[in-house]
């Protein structure tokens, strides 16, 4: 009766009552228990795809999997059963799936686990236990191998820590690109705890040697460590002495070959050769019939008028020197603005904030060649102290701008300001892509000044009046507005970027766009939206791509908080072609993500090429970086090629890889022949195409080994070519000296943010808090003509989803926050005088100005529109 009704149970729709109520064993017709041959094994899940465990047992009549003690339902299982042909018994085996959604949601003291309970007549066996785990690698090496320099027979221990990883990483090492077989080599030893031994150095094991660590997941490579083995010279015994010369001296010599300094080795130490008076100070020499000794007295004091004589001609050709490069600086300096400049330099060319009906009142020793920062005229002290500004001697600007006369601001402002060391071109293309000047080096930045702390998070305590935080060299900053925080209040705000792999794993062919960025105190609200800027690598085309913000919950999973398309009144995203800005309520950890729409949407890379700052023997590595067109892409190559010596090399150049499928190629050009050579078959590497679009924020790195012919060779000069297949093309253009004191220092542009990542106050905003009041007064109030916050934002380039703005309590003062973190680098004032000149509301006369024009602002008009 049991057995003919078990079909009853097996169709009924719910079975958690019938697996509760399974004996243990069932003792019935004789037989033999289940037999498994095939238990289920320990299993990982890679990304998001599922496992699938498996059962196989004889004699069964039924198998079902138990996971983490509760029973799994029959419609998960898929069951096949067959006839054992030897032995006439059922066999039956069964299979389930087991999703990373699953393992996830799991939270117990061990690991999700799942086992085989198989039934027979004589009753009821278990499988082992088959934990599920997901797997995972870390993106950062726990410890890195270091470059040392080692004397020869020296031992040479390099230490190697893989990144945590499940299962975890198995070492590989590579010495220039090539796998250690410690098997074929008694002399070095792999096997101690991932570090590389070799016990008596040789001059053939000097070069770059890379720790590779890999699981089922993913691979990763730590930064090169360079080895060299180094010999110290030895004197060979000195010659025999010469023949007694005319002077009455014989020398002898020696050289410092036995052996010869090699990679770097010290020289020998003395001189290379002696000589001595043969004949004990008894020589007479010539007619005068002197003592030897009185002769060389002689010939020191005409040695002494020769020394002085060319210090006095090297002097003289130094202040020579001097002269003309004083020259040549002043004339590159007035290119850019040093010298004094028409007044319409102070504003871009645009008469707008300079009224052409007044005579500007300009004291000038020195001018700004970017825009100014106009500050609030009840703020002048803070001009002079302010922390944006280098001190510069002698700057007076006094400026009566139309602008802000028709904003009621009618005092004439003398600004004692402090010019900034640096200069930054005009315009608001803040790209970080090729720079197109002639004088380079005024728009870019050395490569030293880049920051190198591993942990980028930058802290500052905000109050009532807000401010703003950046994180020097990356693009990421946080704009907190005046009367965010309540008064009376101080928050310490943070704002960081995440250095680990990130837990965001895209969908498919989706692609993580930016940084993953945390912003806090997590448990406080602001009153007023802040902004929150990430750079980008995509090349906006909403044809092409659909990009979503998302923000990682307290629980550790993502979810959307908007597509940036979409109409909503939560927060507000403004994609710029390298930036986003964001409006937000809320702290949280916040990353972009881009859907791709076509095969033609484009993902911008910088490719950069480095090499080493020194190289003592005849090998020469070029490492070859694409990474995404972010400045904090860019930094975390910098801070990794810093702490091996790496020299730019070139200008990085901008690609743009679109999302077709097709690879890319990295090839080293017209290396010049009979002095360079290159390993066969390595001048060309090809990258599969989902290694690239699907790099989740990890540089792609290539390294070619050059070699010279002989040690005389210090130029190198040659072409990286970096294309996709039948897509865009680079070419970079190597010219360099292998020596570091002969190497022209390249240098690549960034904004000069690392000075100040915190500013607090008035001195934090471009736009002077008074005249800041005036247009919100003037655009929050209605107006029959419809000229009101909405054409202010439409003339701002905000031209959808204006009901955000509408449920602001003052929308023209988020429009004006909006517009502060678009332009923090530029300060573009003029940009925003003409959007208010073209609305009509400011005007070149006082008079023009009526008292309904700077009436209170009406807060209510929002809902009485019905927005």
């Amino acid at each position: 009766m049991f057995y003919l009704g078990m079909s009853h149970f097996y169709n009924s729709r719910s079975l958690c009552w019938w697996y509760e109520a399974l004996p243990e064993s069932i003792p019935s017709a004789p037989g033999t228990l289940p037999h498994f041959m095939e238990e289920p094994d320990d299993a990982y899940i890679i990304k998001s795809n599922p496992i699938v465990l498996r059962c196989k047992a004889m004699p069964a009549m039924q198998i079902f999997f138990k996971c983490n003690g509760e029973w799994v339902h029959q419609n998960e299982h898929v069951s096949e059963e067959s006839m054992d042909e030897t032995t006439g018994l059922k066999v039956r085996e069964v299979f389930i799936n087991v999703t990373r959604q699953q393992v996830e949601d799991f939270h117990g003291p061990e690991d999700y686990w799942c086992q085989c309970v198989a039934w027979s007549h004589l009753g009821t066996s278990k499988s082992r236990k088959a934990s599920v785990r997901i797997a995972y690698l870390r993106k950062n090496f726990e410890q890195d191998p270091q470059g040392k320099e080692v004397p020869i027979e020296g031992m040479i221990v390099l230490h190697c820590r893989p990144p945590e990883g499940v299962p975890a990483a198995e070492v590989e090492w590579l010495k220039n690109e090539e796998p250690i077989d410690s098997n074929l080599d008694e002399n070095i030893d792999t096997r101690a705890d991932h570090n590389l031994i070799i016990r008596q150095a040789r001059l053939s094991d000097s070069g770059n040697y890379t720790c590779m660590a890999a699981n089922i997941v993913a691979k990763r490579r730590s930064m090169s460590a360079t080895v060299v083995v180094y010999v110290d010279g030895n004197w060979e015994v000195w010659s025999e002495w010469s023949v007694c010369s005319p002077e009455c001296e014989h020398l002898r010599v020696r050289e410092c070959v036995a052996p010869p300094p090699r990679n770097g080795g010290k020289y020998c130490e003395g001189l290379s050769q002696e000589s001595e008076n043969c004949t004990e100070g008894l020589c007479i020499q010539g007619g005068l019939k002197k003592p030897l000794h009185e002769i060389k007295s002689r010939n020191i004091e005409n040695a002494s008028d020769i020394a002085l004589y060319s210090g006095l001609g090297a002097a003289v050709i130094a202040v020579a020197v001097l002269v003309v490069g004083v020259t040549l600086y002043r004339r590159s300096q007035s290119e850019y603005g040093v010298d004094v400049i028409d007044s319409s330099a102070l504003t871009g060319g645009n008469s707008l904030l300079l009224n052409s009906s007044m005579q500007p009142d300009l004291t000038v020793s020195r001018t700004y060649s970017g825009p100014i920062c106009l500050q609030d005229p009840m703020d002048k002290e803070l001009m002079t102290e302010s922390s944006l500004f280098n001190p510069l001697s002698d700057i007076k600007v006094k400026v009566q701008s139309s602008f802000m006369v028709s904003l009621g601001v009618t005092e004439r402002a003398e600004y004692h300001g402090k010019a900034h060391s640096g200069t930054f071109p005009h315009g608001n293309n803040r790209g970080f892509g090729t720079i197109h000047a002639r004088n380079k080096a005024t728009y870019i930045q050395n490569l030293s000044s880049i920051s190198t702390k591993s942990e980028l998070k930058t802290t500052a305590i905000f109050g009532h009046l807000g401010g703003r935080l950046v994180i020097p060299n990356t693009g990421v900053s946080l704009l907190i507005p005046h009367g965010a925080i309540p008064e009376e209040s101080s928050w310490e705000i943070y704002l960081a970027i995440s250095q680990r792999e990130s837990s965001l794993q895209p969908d498919g062919t989706d692609v993580l766009l930016g940084p993953e960025v945390s912003c806090g105190p997590l448990d406080v609200s602001v009153s007023t939206p802040f902004a929150l800027t990430i750079p980008h690598c995509a090349e906006l085309n909403s044809e092409h791509w659909n990009i979503h913000l998302k923000k990682r919950t307290q629980q550790g999973k993502w979810e959307e908080v908007m597509s940036v398309e979409e109409e909503t009144t939560s927060c507000y995203c403004l994609l710029d072609p390298y930036a986003c800005h964001i409006l937000l309520n809320s702290f949280g950890t916040y990353a972009l993500i881009g859907e791709p729409i076509s095969d033609c949407a484009v993902r911008q890379l910088k490719v950069a090429v480095f090499g080493c700052m020194s190289c003592n023997s005849l090998d020469y590595n070029l490492r070859v970086y694409c990474m995404d067109n972010t400045p904090c892409a860019f930094q975390e190559v910098v801070s990794d090629e810093k702490l091996q010596g790496g020299q730019l090399l070139e200008e990085p150049k901008l690609l743009h890889f679109k999302g077709n499928t097709f690879s890319l190629q990295i090839s080293v050009l017209d290396i010049p022949p009979f002095l360079w050579r290159i390993k066969p078959f390595t001048a060309c590497q090809e990258v599969p195409f989902s290694r690239v679009w699907c790099s989740n924020q990890q540089p792609l790195h290539c390294a070619f080994s050059l070699e010279r012919y002989t040690p005389a060779t210090t130029q190198l000069s040659c072409k990286i070519c970096v294309r996709q297949v039948k897509g865009h093309e680079q070419i970079l253009q190597i010219q360099t000296s292998i020596l570091e004191n002969e190497r022209e220092t390249i240098t690549f542009f960034a904004h000069d943010d690392s000075n100040f990542p915190a500013q607090m106050g008035p001195k934090a905003f471009k736009i002077p808090y008074s005249i800041r009041q005036r247009i919100c007064a003037t655009f929050d109030t209605p107006s029959a003509k419809g000229k009101d916050w909405q054409m202010l934002a439409q003339k701002n380039s905000i031209n959808r989803n204006l009901s955000y703005f509408a449920t602001q309590s003052s929308p023209s003062a988020v429009i004006l926050d909006l517009w502060e973190a678009r332009h923090q680098h530029d300060g573009d004032l003029d940009s925003l005088a003409c959007a208010l000149e073209e609305i009509g509301r400011t005007h070149s006369k006082i008079s023009d100005i009526t008292e309904t024009e700077i009436e209170e602002p009406d807060f209510n008009y929002s809902r009485q529109n019905g927005l």
